[in-house]
């Protein structure tokens, strides 16, 4: 996103929620992750054996779902004003509630809670992030994400 706001614009932000374009979980993006994480459990890169489990074919990784969450975030939050880097701090809770069924769109949802200053020249971001699987009215994941932004 190209929109910048400064730290007051940004705060006005907290209680927000914004919404991501939706995002293809294909078999190509699947499989790339199995090969990049040497996951290669069958649920994931196998539709013929897939197909005869429950799930009913093949499933994205959990960590792929949480794995796009940058590129989303990305492409759905304005940027902050003099901001020279993101930092990834990390999450207070994890929770993969559902299988994003290989062919899915999924979509995140990102509840900002807050947003401070914690040093002249660092902003702590939390969200509370829910991702959404078209068509099926599921979650898929949710997450309490920290983010640093260094100005």
């Amino acid at each position: 996103m190209d929109k910048v706001l400064s730290f007051t614009e940004y705060q006005k932000l907290v209680g927000q929620i914004l919404q991501s374009e939706r995002l293809l979980m294909d078999q190509q993006r699947i499989s790339a992750f199995a090969e990049v994480t040497e996951d290669r459990q069958f649920i994931h890169i196998d539709p013929e054996k897939a197909a005869q489990t429950p799930f009913k074919g093949t499933i994205a990784h959990g960590l792929l779902t949480l794995s796009v969450l940058p590129h989303l975030v990305e492409t759905t939050f304005p940027l902050l004003e003099g901001m020279k880097l993101s930092i990834n701090y990390g999450y207070n809770k994890i929770r993969f509630l559902n299988p994003v069924p290989s062919g899915s769109h999924i979509r995140a949802n990102f509840l900002i809670k807050s947003f401070e200053a914690i040093a002249e020249d660092k902003y702590q971001l939390v969200t509370d992030i829910s991702v959404e699987i078209e068509g099926l009215n599921k979650t898929a994941l949710v997450a309490e994400w920290i983010s640093i932004a260094v100005v």
